[in-house]
């Protein structure tokens, strides 16, 4: 009897379980709706510099950027570069309201987060806090999808959401196709920090979707800083190769 119950209950959780790869449609019995094959082919950033998260040759520390001049965040994390599928998944997600493509890459990012904690190689910052649209954008668009991917992180990684802490103040230019300069000046006096009693003294990791030049994390950063937080790193699901101009 015991084993039948035992065999019904196995049965269950895996129809329960059960779902198809978001990328090829194939049966899995998995928490994740993703085959192992299609896991493993995704273009995880093998060798990433270890303040920014460029992609860089394998023996290489830093790249050339930040041995000139580092950013003011401290330390990048990204789990892949932004590459064929994950910019694909990315894009559905972002502009075609996809949510479980985004669930799906946060999901393992929270993962990859995780084994660079245990690593020793990222520390755990004490709060997440989103990249915030301004209101115009958000109103177009209708989601904000850092805050999306900032609270499946926060439930997975077990770490506290700052809300309403900072404000995007100025309406800038997309980002897209601007050069690192021009991406660095249209960011420039773009955040306040509403709330800064929230972060003084206080370890916090910005989170976004992709990070390219890192001028609108740094542009956070700076006005978090300012505000008094000990430490600012950043996660992101990818990371590009955007060379600086």
């Amino acid at each position: 009897m015991r084993r039948s119950v035992h065999r019904l209950k196995v049965k269950l959780r895996r129809l329960w379980l059960s779902k198809t790869c978001l990328l090829c449609g194939v049966a899995v019995i998995d928490e994740q709706p993703i085959c192992e094959p299609c896991k493993l082919d995704l273009p995880w950033l093998q060798h990433g510099c270890q303040f920014c998260a460029l992609p860089i040759p394998a023996g290489e520390r830093s790249c050339h950027q930040c041995q000139q001049q580092l950013q003011p965040f401290r330390q990048a994390a990204a789990a892949w570069s932004y590459g064929f599928p994950v910019s694909t998944l990315i894009s559905r997600f972002k502009y075609n309201s996809q949510w479980p493509y985004g669930r799906l890459l946060a999901q393992m990012l929270a993962e990859y987060l995780e084994f660079e904690y245990q690593e020793g190689r990222l520390i755990k910052a004490d709060y997440l806090l989103a990249v915030p649209l301004a209101n115009k954008r958000q109103r177009q668009r209708g989601y904000n999808q850092a805050q999306m991917i900032a609270q499946w992180l926060s439930r997975d990684l077990h770490i506290p959401l700052l809300y309403k802490t900072a404000q995007r103040i100025r309406y800038t230019s997309i980002q897209q196709g601007l050069t690192a300069s021009q991406r660095h000046r249209n960011m420039r006096n773009a955040f306040r920090i509403v709330q800064p009693e929230q972060v003084v003294g206080r370890h916090i990791a910005i989170v976004d979707d992709v990070l390219t030049t890192g001028a609108t994390c740094a542009a956070l950063t700076r006005s978090l800083l300012a505000a008094g937080a000990s430490r600012v790193d950043v996660y992101c699901l990818a990371r590009t190769g955007f060379a600086a101009g």
